[in-house]
C-alpha cells in the first residue's frame, strides 16, 4: 500500500490547540485498540508553561502528521533526569490511516532527533496488549528491555489512619539536596540498581540524573526527602499536574530497608495528595519488583495496564 502524502509538523512544545487534537486522537486510538498510551501530556504541558520566555528551541519533542487539516499521527519524545538519561518515545496513528507509512516517518524523524541530542538510550513504548505496536517496534530493530505496571488507587479515604512508622517525616527538597536526589535516583533507577549493588554510586553516574527541585516543583512535580531523626532514608516524588496524580521516584536507601519505611513514605505521600483535594493516584512499578508490588497492592493499588519498553540500537 503506498505511503500517505501528508504534512509533518515539528515542535519543541505543543500548544493548547495541539493538545486538543492529541487528546482527540488518543481517545480514538484507545477506543479502537483497547490499549493504553504513555504520552506524558500533563508533564509536558507543565514543562512548556514554566519555560523562560526567551528560551530558544533546543530540541524537537513533538512530531505531528497532518492530512487534509486533521491530525492523524503523533509521536512525542520525553526525557527525565538530565541529558544523560534515556529518551522515551510513544505515539499513535488514527485507525483509519494505518499501514500507510505514517508512523514509520515519525519514528525515523524521532531517531534523527535522538541521535542529534546524544542521549544515552532511546526507549520506545508499547502496551503489552497491542500486538501491532509490539510487532512494529520489533520490525524497526528495537529489542525488548523491561516492563512497567501502571497501578491506580481510586480514592484516598482512610489513609490518615494507616499504621506507619511515626518517626518518619517528609520534607520538601531544596536546591542543596540536588546531589542527594541524584544519588538516590542512580541507586534506584540507574546502573547501581541493575548491578544489584549497595555501594556508593559514582559521581558521574549520579550527575546524569541531577534535577533542580525548584524547577520540578514549578512543573507540578514536588520532590520530598524522607527523614528519620534528621537522617535521610529515602525519597518520593509527587506529581500534582496529572489526573490522576502520580507517585514517582519512591525509594528507600539500602541500609534502611525492611524497617517499614517504604510503607510510611508511600502512605504519607498519599496523605499529602489527599490534603490537596486529590483522590485518585497512579504509580508505575516493574513487574519483577515483588516487594514493591506487594506493598502497593496491600494499600489498595490495582494494576490497570502493562507497558513494555523497547530499546532502539545505538
Amino acid at each position: 500500500m503506498p505511503d500517505l502524502d501528508g504534512d509533518i509538523e515539528l515542535k519543541q512544545f505543543f500548544d493548547a490547540d495541539d493538545l486538543d487534537r492529541i487528546l482527540a486522537l488518543e481517545a480514538a486510538c484507545e477506543a479502537h485498540d483497547g490499549a493504553a498510551l504513555k504520552l506524558e501530556l500533563d508533564y509536558k504541558r507543565s514543562l512548556a508553561s514554566t519555560r523562560p520566555e526567551e528560551d530558544m528551541v533546543t530540541g524537537i519533542n513533538e512530531f505531528f502528521y497532518m492530512f487534509e487539516g486533521e491530525l492523524i499521527g503523533y509521536l512525542g519524545l520525553c526525557g527525565f533526569g538530565g541529558a544523560a538519561a534515556p529518551v522515551e518515545a510513544n505515539g499513535m496513528v488514527h485507525p483509519d490511516y494505518r499501514r500507510k507509512g505514517v508512523f514509520s516517518k515519525l519514528v525515523r524523524l524521532s531517531i534523527q532527533e535522538w541521535r542529534r541530542r546524544g542521549s544515552s538510550k532511546l526507549l520506545m513504548l508499547s502496551d503489552r496488549h497491542s500486538e501491532s505496536g509490539q510487532a512494529f517496534l520489533k520490525g524497526f530493530g528495537a529489542t525488548y528491555s523491561f516492563s512497567e505496571y501502571e497501578m491506580v488507587l481510586v480514592g484516598t479515604a482512610g489513609f490518615e489512619e494507616q499504621d506507619v512508622a511515626s518517626d518518619l517525616t517528609l520534607r520538601i527538597a531544596m536546591a542543596e539536596d540536588a546531589d542527594e536526589i541524584a544519588r538516590q535516583n542512580a541507586i534506584y533507577f540507574g546502573a547501581a540498581r541493575s548491578a544489584q549493588t549497595t555501594a556508593e554510586v559514582r559521581v558521574e553516574e549520579a550527575l546524569g540524573f541531577k534535577v533542580d527541585p525548584a524547577q520540578e516543583a514549578k512543573r507540578g512535580m514536588s520532590i520530598f526527602l524522607a527523614e528519620v531523626n534528621g537522617q535521610v532514608v529515602g525519597k518520593i516524588n509527587l506529581e500534582r499536574s496529572s489526573n490522576p496524580a502520580g507517585i514517582f521516584g519512591l525509594g528507600v536507601l539500602p541500609p534502611h530497608r525492611n524497617k517499614g519505611y517504604g510503607r510510611a513514605i508511600l502512605t504519607k505521600g498519599v496523605q499529602k495528595l489527599h490534603e490537596l483535594g486529590i483522590q485518585d493516584v497512579l504509580l508505575q512499578v516493574a513487574p519483577d519488583n515483588e516487594n514493591a508490588l506487594n506493598l502497593y497492592r496491600s494499600v489498595g493499588f490495582q494494576e490497570t495496564s502493562t507497558m513494555d519498553y523497547f530499546e532502539y540500537p545505538g
